[in-house]
Order: C-alpha cells, then structure tokens, then sequence
C-alpha cells in the first residue's frame, strides 16, 4: 500500500513539471503566462515561441501521462489503480504546483495517459480532433469535439462502467478548462491555429 501511494505521489510531481514553463524560459527567457494567451500549454508555446519549441513540449507533456500509466502495472496489476494514476497525472499537468495550481488544459498530457490505458477510444478521438481542426483551424473545438467523444467511444469499444466513467469525467474536466476558448469560440475572437506560416 505504501509503495502505490508513494507511486501516486511521485506521479503527480511528474504530471506537474510545467515543461511549457521551462521551455519557453530556455528558448525565449519570456515566462509563457505573460504572452499569447497566457496558457502553460502546447499550443501557446507553439504560436509564441516556435514550431521546434511546440513539438518539444508536446512531446514532453504527451510522456507526462503515458510514462505514469505505462508503468503502473509494476506497481499493482489492475486497471482500477492504472485509472487513478492517469487520473493523477493529468491533475498534476492542469494544477501544477510549481506555478501556483494554475497549468496546462490537460489535452497532451491526457492523450498519453490515455494511449497506455484505452487505446481504441483516444484513436477516435484522435482522429475527431484532426478532422474538426482541420475543417476549422481551431485547435480548442478539436480538442473539446475529442473530449466529448472519448467517453462515447470508451462506452461503445466495451469497456466497463468504470473507465467510461473515467473518460467522461476527463472529458468534462479538459472541456472545463477551455471555457476562456469557448467563450472566444462564441464570440468569433478565437485564434485560428497556423501549423505552417509562410515567412
């Protein structure tokens, strides 16, 4: 028991390196939350800082959750300890401690805890979050679109109550988060996404 809550513990420690923080602070010696939109995430360091710098943190912050979940198995073989790990993760990444309990939105960091734990679902959405951005440019209604179709695809790929459960609290959690982007979305003030400028 001891060993699963110190594994917990250290998860979340792991789930809060604010690696959109220390990224952007090496490459641009700027704090992240002072420019874009003051996000700790993926795609304000991608818009403010660069496509090299985006991917970095992307990277990291997608291992963020899937090296925690990967892992668990060796600490107890059941799914139901695998879920609060994952779970922990992404709380860690979207409350770090390091920057006062304010982080990222949880999309990159919930797309690797969710690639060790329930494959098919994320690969839905997955593929719902690149058709919507597509279409559209915005990579917030992609991200809500696959938020709100994970748990819907975790429920019809068979999985039991619990992990659906799981999805949907998820989902309801990253959707939370973006509430700002929403309310942009509304307004028809949010930014379209741009993989690839021309100089």
């Amino acid at each position: 028991m001891l060993i699963k809550i110190l594994y917990i513990i250290t998860v979340y420690f792991f789930g809060a390196i604010p690696f959109a923080y220390i990224v952007t602070k090496v490459v641009k010696k700027v704090d992240i939350r002072s420019i874009g939109s003051g996000n700790p995430g993926t795609t304000n360091v991608f818009r403010t800082v660069g496509k090299t710098a985006g991917v970095v943190t992307f990277i990291a912050d997608t291992l963020k959750g899937f090296i925690p979940v990967h892992f668990a198995i060796f600490v107890d073989n059941s799914f139901s300890y695998s879920i609060v790990v994952a779970a922990i993760a992404m709380l860690g990444h979207m409350f770090t401690i390091f920057l006062k309990f304010k982080g990222g939105k949880g999309v990159a960091t919930g797309l690797g805890a969710f690639l060790a734990l329930m494959l098919l679902p994320l690969l839905i959405a997955f593929i719902v979050f690149c058709l919507v951005f597509t279409v559209s440019g915005y990579v917030a209604l992609g991200s809500i679109c696959a938020a709100v179709v994970l748990p819907l695809a975790c429920y019809f790929s068979g999985y039991s109550t619990e992990p659906t459960i799981f999805a949907f609290g998820a989902a309801l959690l990253v959707i939370y988060r973006h509430r700002a982007n929403i309310k942009r979305l509304k307004e028809g003030s949010e930014n379209r996404f741009k993989l690839f400028r021309r100089k």
